[in-house]
């Protein structure tokens, strides 16, 4: 650690990666070299860092990714059962269903945590890139859940209208198209671009938000709520407040490992735990800069 750590009330968010691999291989996936040698994976030691996260943030948000969470499903329960309901919980998932694991054992695991689950982000591409179960399992699961659709490099513009009108007939869909985050940068964070156009082109903009690390360019296609999201590579911006003049890294995100070592940031940073139990907090600086929320 080079500066002490401050993070936004609540606590950074905090993404597990699971001990186990998924059977994709999505092209703009960067963690799937992480899960070639899975020498020094550790369930238990990913839980006692659940443990630590819990006691220093009880009110941080939890995402689970890997890999594939549902991958392993009585795996992802014991790692879910170490988050108090204090937390918000999202888990990114393919929803993966196969001659082992069936759609009535994700809806059942659904439905048995449905008390702890915020969101399932479900990721669906225009370019098949994943074995896909049906929509209809969307339509059963008992949690709100969200299609996450990456638009990568040269996607076929032509299809965007045919893949929104898949999913606006789902009660309760929304999708956040996203970028390829490897290739933002400060500088093109709020830029328009290409995919920004397109969508403008198809469906009415309602505005914008963002803070220093992430922004989300909102739509409304016929009454379905569609997102644009772009975030930065990494998760820490250093900054000196002009309050007290003391240099803070100021961390979005927290990463348990496979191995349950916990990083403060997606480039392979490992944190100061003890030092993060004296973190300052600041609001966050998430905000509405054009429109406004869907009312």
């Amino acid at each position: 650690m080079n500066h002490p750590y401050k993070t936004r009330e609540g606590g950074a968010t905090v993404t597990i990666f699971v001990p186990y691999d998924c059977k994709n291989h999505c092209p703009f996936c960067i963690n799937k070299e992480e899960y070639g040698d899975m020498t020094g994976f550790s369930l238990e030691k990913i839980v006692q860092s659940i443990r630590r996260m819990d006691a220093i943030t009880p009110k941080c948000d939890f995402v689970f990714t890997g890999g594939e969470p549902f991958a392993d499903i009585e795996k992802l329960q014991i790692m879910l059962d170490e988050i108090p309901t204090t937390h918000r919980v999202f888990i990114n998932t393919t929803l993966p269903v196969s001659k082992c694991q069936t759609e009535e054992d994700i809806l059942a695991f659904a439905e048995r945590n449905k008390h702890k689950i915020t969101c399932i982000n479900v990721s669906r591409h225009m370019q098949h890139y994943v074995v896909e179960s049906n929509d209809s399992l969307l339509t059963r699961l008992p949690v709100p859940f969200r299609i996450n659709c990456v638009l990568y490099k040269d996607y076929p513009k032509e299809n965007l209208i045919p893949f929104i009108e898949r999913f606006r007939k789902l009660p309760g869909a929304n999708i956040q198209f996203r970028f390829d985050y490897t290739a933002t940068t400060p500088e093109n964070l709020y830029e328009p671009d290409k995919i920004l156009h397109d969508l403008k082109e198809i469906a009415e903009y309602t505005g914008l938000d963002g803070c220093r690390m992430r922004c989300g360019f909102h739509f409304d296609y016929k009454g379905m709520e569609l997102t644009y999201h772009k975030t930065l590579p990494y998760s820490t911006i250093v900054e000196t407040d002009p309050a007290d003049g003391v240099t803070y890294d100021i961390l979005y995100d927290i990463l348990i490992k496979q191995t349950g070592e916990i990083h403060s940031d997606w480039t392979g940073v490992v944190m100061d735990v003890p030092a993060y139990e004296k973190v300052v907090f600041e609001p966050y600086d998430l905000k509405w800069l054009e429109g406004g929320p869907r009312k």
